[in-house]
């Protein structure tokens, strides 16, 4: 069994594609707000192949034995000025269910965190939706902890 995380290029964009509906039908099951708070913006063909141009990302696809069953996408951001630094953030990580718990999210990470500390980051942030244990507990066992918990409120419509 080889485990790999490798650069995304335009030519996974199919792939891209299906793995990032997967992992919406799961957010959408887990926290709805997701789909437009925290989702690519839409067409998400589009949102794939800024990110692939976008020098402040990165976008990596993680295989089992040369089967595309993961993506994850980091960008560096700025912290407050007086940071004097910049933070890699991790704004999508995602992997088949059938495949977790394997090493493939471990690889898309460390290929992450090793791509940003080449580039000076030595601060990495992760965006986790509440409730969702799983991704939690794989960032912590990664050496996340959190910082901050952004909380919500809908007004329900009367009708």
């Amino acid at each position: 069994m080889q485990i790999t995380s490798r650069v995304a290029s335009a030519n996974d964009l199919g792939v891209l594609l299906d793995l990032y509906a997967a992992a919406v039908v799961e957010q959408r099951d887990i926290k709805p707000v997701w789909v437009i708070a925290d989702a690519l913006p839409e067409p998400a063909d589009e949102a794939f192949r800024a990110i692939i141009r976008d020098e402040e990302s990165l976008l990596v696809i993680g295989e089992l034995d040369g089967a595309p069953l993961g993506f994850a996408w980091a960008r560096s951001e700025p912290l407050l000025p007086q940071a004097g630094e910049r933070v890699a953030v991790v704004r999508l990580i995602f992997t088949v269910l059938a495949a977790r718990g394997v090493g493939i999210g471990d690889a898309m990470i460390r290929q992450i965190m090793e791509h940003f500390r080449a580039t000076g980051h030595r601060r990495f942030d992760a965006r986790v939706s509440p409730g969702h244990r799983h991704a939690k507990n794989f960032f912590e066992s990664n050496g996340f902890a959190a910082r901050l918990i952004v909380m919500h409120h809908r007004d329900d419509d009367d009708d």
